[in-house]
């Protein structure tokens, strides 16, 4: 007798970024030059001064467990950070017992969802979204409702079209601002209508907020709760020190929430995984409380490349691409070559386009389809300006051919 897979495993589709960047480690190890741009890791080694913390960490013996939700000092950090980011100009304050840290940010949405959606609740998703967001939400019992919003309104939901979305079994709304995939960004007016809906229907939300220092040229982020009065009581907020810190091998991430919310997750994770790393935890308290000149750094290089990507693709013919406001993502749309031969090979859909492209090219991306979004392609800049030119050298060659 085999062992039977969960029904709820059974349709669970793996991660489409990994899996590409998986298979551009296979070429590396035949001895290929691979072009990587599947990934959203900063190619940046994580800054001397939070290393330094880690091994203090080690030598003063904070090797043991430690409360499951995270140190205090931690938590403190967090809190005291966004308030002072966010919260001191609109009237918000985030206390330390409203902080869950969790083993990276994924892990901090899988708790939001465990600990608030029932089966047959519905989550409203625009799309494009990140490839994980609804097959976690699928894991919970949940339903995933994807929005499909178009190039021409920068991939940005409408409070209009979140209004319609709306069902009696709708219960959270998941917003990405500045987006994975898209790098667009919600403005302060897109995110009053969207949150005049919220209110209206009584929803909360879970705001996806790890990017919000890496944004560029006059945008200005604006984080969810901040926009209208009653929002923080409805708002589960997600971030980390991955993007920020390039700290994503580190698995720190958070929630800020309502206190009887975070109670229950630092509940559900005292049951799942205990803390998260304890030396890690310590790194991420000297990221937060160190110097950071490091961030406005690799910010200001991100943005150099993003500059780049974005011309890139405006001078290969058939290919364009929305402003790239946030994060460290190109969505570019590769319509025109669909139905064509690349390289000789037919080529129907995105991820035929991204294999053929890693094939052919040696370069890694992923298909628009794995965002919900076909007839495009993401590629990540927090690679080297190196890479990105070689590659997108290769990226030109290919759609020509």
């Amino acid at each position: 007798m085999t062992i039977e897979i969960a029904n709820i495993v059974q349709g669970l589709a793996p991660s489409a970024t990994l899996a590409m960047a998986a298979k551009g480690k296979e070429l590396a190890a035949q001895g290929k030059t691979v072009y990587d741009l599947s990934l959203g890791e900063p190619d940046f080694t994580t800054p001397p001064h939070i290393c330094e913390a880690a091994v203090a960490a080690v030598h003063a013996g904070h090797t043991k467990y430690t409360i499951a939700s995270g140190i205090a000092e931690l938590k403190q950090a967090v809190a005291e950070k966004y308030n002072a980011d966010y919260g001191a100009d609109h009237g918000l304050r985030y206390e330390q017992a409203q902080v869950v840290v969790s083993n990276g940010a994924k892990h901090a949405l899988h708790n939001v969802f465990f600990a608030t959606l029932n089966p047959g609740d519905e989550v409203i998703i625009p799309a494009p979204y990140w490839v994980s967001y609804a097959e976690l939400v699928k894991l919970s019992g949940a339903v995933p409702v994807v929005v499909p919003t178009e190039e021409s309104q920068n991939f940005k939901m409408s409070a209009e079209q979140l209004e319609r979305a709306i069902t009696p079994k709708t219960k959270m709304l998941l917003l990405c601002s500045p987006s994975n995939p898209t790098g667009t960004m919600y403005q302060r007016s897109d995110l009053e209508a969207i949150a005049d809906v919220v209110l209206k229907h009584n929803l909360f939300v879970l705001a996806d907020e790890i990017y919000d220092k890496l944004v560029y040229g006059n945008n200005e982020f604006v984080s969810f709760p901040t926009i209208r009065t009653g929002l923080q009581d409805r708002t589960i907020v997600v971030n980390g020190v991955s993007k920020t810190y390039s700290m994503t091998g580190w698995r720190i991430g958070w929630t800020l929430s309502p206190l009887h919310v975070a109670k229950k997750m630092g509940e559900l994770q005292s049951q799942e995984t205990s803390n998260p790393c304890s030396i890690s935890q310590y790194a991420a308290l000297a990221a937060l409380t160190g110097p950071q000149g490091c961030v406005e750094a690799m910010r200001c290089a991100f943005s150099e490349r993003r500059d780049y990507v974005f011309q890139r693709i405006a001078a290969i013919e058939g290919l364009r691409c929305p402003d790239l406001d946030g994060a460290f993502y190109a969505f570019f749309n590769v319509k025109k070559f669909l139905g064509r031969k690349l390289g000789g090979v037919p080529v129907s859909n995105s991820e035929q386009f991204c294999l053929e492209l890693l094939a052919q090219k040696q370069v890694a991306t992923v298909m628009g389809s794995a965002f919900g979004c076909e007839g495009y392609v993401r590629a990540s800049f927090a690679a080297s300006l190196d890479v990105l030119k070689e590659a997108f050298d290769r990226i030109e060659e290919f759609c020509r051919e």
